[in-house]
């Protein structure tokens, strides 16, 4: 029984980071996206 509680932690633990990092990813190139349309405003 102690092993599937950990096992289940771990596995949360595990789903949490992943969808973390692909929402810090997916930041990052919403700002990469605003910043060449910036570029891109100043240029013309």
């Amino acid at each position: 029984m102690k092993r599937r509680v950990i096992l289940g932690v771990g596995l949360l633990t595990t789903l949490l980071v992943l969808s973390g990092c692909n929402t810090i990813h997916g930041a990052g190139e919403d700002i990469e996206q605003g910043g060449k349309a910036i570029q891109q405003s100043a240029a013309s």
